[in-house]
């Protein structure tokens, strides 16, 4: 099982922030950083910055040497898509090839109309994001291409810089597991990501994703997911460290009862337990896990992750 560190950028992360997270993940192991692609925190909009999550990436590119970055995941209603992919391989340039993208519908309507992106609904969102993948993967080789779609038209586009990654960066297509988006990612993706579900349901996710992968001839695509994660050394760290995640929501009480109360579906635990948790993850067919740490001032918990990593490579 291979372990990255999830952020939700739009929750006020500061650049500081970023650059501690991104720092901490190098030297604790852990095999990338991604974060969100939101411009309005979900809970507090009016106190919480969110920056650009590319400008970011780029910036976080240049000042570490050896993690992987990228998005989980970027709305397909933010950006034109040769926009997205002349950014994505700007990024990777300047990492020397350490970028992801993962590319979704856009579902955030309150970010949408503050910021005046068109939120259109979820069959044409989806029609966005089904053209956006095609001209994206297309974008990042050698040949020139031309589309004719619904919503976008490409002429003899041939861009440059290509991404310095052989044959493209990686390609994440995000989703719950349904019909249209394994059928966009088995003809589009590298990998499939889906978020907050349990050892059962990713077994159902990934077999409807393997089949559609071999309707069309393809291998087997790697399967991750991102899911919560409180995670301590021991039983009194794990303990502080669910405290301090309290305090961030605004919430009182107990926090071993705060924790027995978390969706199944979170890691939490000490390492070995968490260890555990990602085994039965990992039968199921999950090949990486993008853990959502939400205190983020709580650097230390980055190199607890690190340790977790380790025992489950």
């Amino acid at each position: 099982m291979r372990v990255c560190l999830m952020v939700e950028g739009q929750e006020g992360v500061s650049w500081e922030q970023w650059l501690s997270l991104a720092l901490a993940c190098g030297e604790a192991g852990l095999e990338g950083l991604f974060r969100s692609d939101h411009y309005l925190s979900f809970g507090h909009p009016r106190e919480r910055q969110a920056l650009d999550a590319w400008t970011t990436l780029a910036g976080l590119a240049h000042a570490t040497d050896r993690i992987k970055l990228g998005t989980l995941v970027s709305p397909a209603t933010f950006r034109h898509p040769s926009v997205l992919a002349k950014s994505v391989a700007t990024v990777d340039q300047i990492s020397s090839g350490r970028v992801e993208l993962g590319l979704g519908t856009g579902w955030n309507e309150a970010e949408h109309k503050a910021y005046g992106f068109p939120f259109p609904a979820m069959r044409e969102r989806f029609a966005l994001f089904t053209e956006q993948a095609e001209i994206i993967h297309r974008s990042w080789h050698p040949e020139p291409f031309d589309f004719h779609g619904e919503h976008y038209t490409i002429e003899g586009l041939d861009a440059l810089p290509k991404p310095v990654q052989s044959p493209h960066p990686n390609f994440i297509v995000g989703g719950q597991g349904g019909t249209r988006s394994v059928a966009v990612a088995a003809r589009w993706a590298d990998e499939y990501n889906t978020n907050f579900a349990g050892p059962e349901e990713c077994a159902r996710r990934r077999a409807r994703l393997d089949h559609a992968c071999e309707r069309l001839g393809r291998p087997q695509l790697p399967f991750s997911l991102m899911t919560g994660c409180v995670v301590g050394e021991d039983r009194d760290d794990l303990l502080r460290r669910a405290a301090m995640l309290m305090d961030l929501r605004g919430q009182d009480g107990d926090a071993a009862a705060w924790l027995d109360g978390l969706p199944d579906v979170m890691i939490t635990g000490t390492i070995d337990e968490a260890a555990e948790r990602l085994a039965r993850l990992g039968k199921a067919g999950v090949d990486r896990a993008m853990m959502q740490m939400q205190a983020h001032e709580d650097v230390e918990m980055v190199h607890v992750l690190g340790r977790l990593a380790q025992t489950v490579a």
